[in-house]
Parts: structure tokens; sequence; C-alpha cells
């Protein structure tokens, strides 16, 4: 019901906000100096369809929720050259998707989103992850990662980093879904904040729901062989463990429970969190990994983007190697060179 002024009084992204009577919810966007087109709505719990946003009215009491993707924020791209061709014929497949690079990138803490696609150019990758939070009401001409990483050239990855229970990281990736219209996403749901690690109840619950709905989910998790192989059959199109605790740049503690994940997956396995070097992402590939996610340890390097094109090298070489089929070990010494005919 309007006021006597003919207003009506709504909350959006947490603020109270009085408008005129009448306003679709499109052009609620447009008077606050959004791109319908960049965004995704959220009216009293309820995602709008965005192709109804023209036609849904905001109502007195509205609470709306109004979404983007954000980072947490022409360098020569590291390789070429004749080394590089078996990678690159190498590809990996998930959920039907085939990719090159076997490294995917984050968004987050870099020092602003020029030189985050710096580092992505330089890392090659071509999936990044990126967070759904709400829009800036405040400055709506704020930069957006869209406008330095083309979502129609770089696959974005929607992630539920923040989600402490499987309603949050639902509701987070179904907003996800309506403002870019992705399905393959990234799932975590975290126990604490202290050390990030999943919380495996909520996470396997997550699953079975997003699955249901469609979804094509990708989901981070403890570096269990028997909880991977449960999200696996709950509908989880990727598995993706933990090296270390994330952020925490302590490489890969645990090489045997990956090593049997990836032996008992029928999904690809990329190892999530933990990487803090270019020897971390190549073991994580030596290990039969099909690929390795990472974002702290480019973000937070004194050079980023020269990480980045490390943290590729190291993905090919460690994927190479891989392939290649390392030596046996040994416990003694065997001489390069023939003992017979010496002088």
């Amino acid at each position: 019901m309007a006021h006597s002024d003919g207003t009506v009084t709504i909350t959006v992204n947490g603020e109270h906000k009085r408008i005129s009577a009448g306003l679709t919810l499109a052009q609620l966007a447009t008077e606050m100096g959004l791109v319908v087109e960049k965004v995704a709505v959220e009216r009293n719990l309820e995602v709008v369809p965005r192709s109804t946003l023209a036609d849904v009215l905001v109502e007195d009491g509205d609470d709306i929720e109004i979404v983007h993707f954000v980072g947490g924020g022409d360098h020569p791209v590291a390789g070429g050259g004749d080394h590089v061709a078996p990678v690159t014929q190498d590809s990996w497949t998930v959920a039907g998707r085939t990719f090159r690079s076997r490294l995917i990138v984050g968004t987050g803490k870099y020092k602003d989103f020029a030189q985050n696609a710096a580092a992505v150019e330089a890392s090659g990758a071509e999936i990044v992850t990126v967070a759904v939070r709400r829009v800036n009401v405040s400055d709506p001409n704020a930069p957006m990662l869209t406008d330095f990483i083309d979502p129609k050239r770089i696959t974005y990855l929607p992630n539920t980093a923040g989600c402490f229970d499987a309603e949050s990281a639902i509701r987070t990736l179904r907003l996800a879904r309506e403002a870019g219209g992705w399905d393959l996403v990234k799932l975590e749901v975290l126990g604490e904040a202290k050390t990030l690690y999943p919380d495996m109840v909520e996470t396997l619950r997550a699953t079975e729901i997003l699955a249901n709905e469609g979804f094509l989910p990708m989901v981070y998790c403890v570096d269990d062989p028997i909880a991977a192989k449960r999200l696996e059959n709950a509908g989880a199109v990727a598995i993706m463990p933990l090296g270390a605790p994330i952020g925490s740049g302590l490489g890969i503690q645990n090489r045997v429970t990956i090593r049997l994940i990836v032996e008992g997956a029928g999904v690809p396995v990329l190892v999530d969190a933990g990487v803090g070097s270019a020897s971390d992402a190549a073991v994580a590939m030596e290990l039969g990994c099909d690929g390795v996610l990472m974002n702290t340890a480019i973000a937070e390097a004194k050079d980023p983007v020269m990480m980045a094109a490390a943290m590729r090298a190291a993905v090919e070489a460690g994927r190479l190697s891989y392939r290649a089929g390392r030596m046996g070990m040994r416990r003694y010494a065997d001489p390069s060179s023939p003992l017979a005919g010496l002088i």
C-alpha cells in the first residue's frame, strides 16, 4: 500500500528506501543507475527471472536484493613454443565442457581489477571463480569485474565463498544462475571461520539439492576419498579436495589421500586451496589431478602477474611429467653410465 505522498518503503540490499509507487523492478534498477542485464534480483527471498523484471511491480515492504559478480577484486603470456603443443592437445572435460588450460584462478585479493585481468591473461586460465555479492547501490558506476574480464571469453565459475550452511549456498547459486545463466558452479560450504574447512554434512546436502535443480556443482571438500565418492554419487561433476587450508600457502599436505581420490573418482579431480608456490602446483598435477584452482598464491605474490605465468608453466610441467610416467624409486644408486669397459 502506497503512502499518502505516492511513495512506498522498501529495503534494497539492507538499506531502507522510499521510492515512487508503481515502479517495476526493472525501472527501480535503472533509476539506481544499474544495468539490468548485469544484475540478478531477489524479491522477498524469491529470485525474479530477468525476463519478468519489467513486469513485476515493487510493493510497499518489499525486501529486495540486487547482486552481481565481484572479484574477492597486457603482459606477455608465459609459455609458447613447441614444448606447449602436447599440453594444448591434452584437454580435459567437466560436465561436457572441454578446456585446454588446467589452471583455474580466483578473482579476489588483487589490488584492482586491471591487475586481476593481467594475471588471468598471464595464467592462460580459461575459467575464473567469481563471488556473488550485493551491488553497490550508493555507487552504481563503480567498476565491475565483467568490465575487465569478459565472460564471453573466460568462463565464470560462480562460487559460494563465505557460506556456512547449505541454505545460504543454494540461495547464492540460484541468484548466480539468474545473473549470468551459469549452471556450472563451485560449491563450498564452510564449517567455521578459523580454518575454513568444509562442513561435509552441509556440503553433501547442498550438492544433492543443487544437482536435482539442474546445477552442475564442482565441489570443494576435505581430502577424504570416502567423502569424495559420496559427493560424486550425489551429483558433483568435479571433486575439489583441499591441499591445505584456504589461503595458507602450505602446499599439499597429504599426497596419499589426494592420490586415492584421483584413483577412485569417475569425475575430474582438482586440488583447491593451499597452493603457495609453483612447485605445489606441479606436485598436484604429478599426482594425476585434472587441474589446480588457486587464488591467494597468485594475488598475494609480490608480482602477481609473474606468479600467474609461473603457475601456468608449473601446471603444464606437472601434467607432462604425469603423462610421461616417472622413473621408479630405488633404495640405492643406479649409475647412468655403464660400468663395463672402464679404463
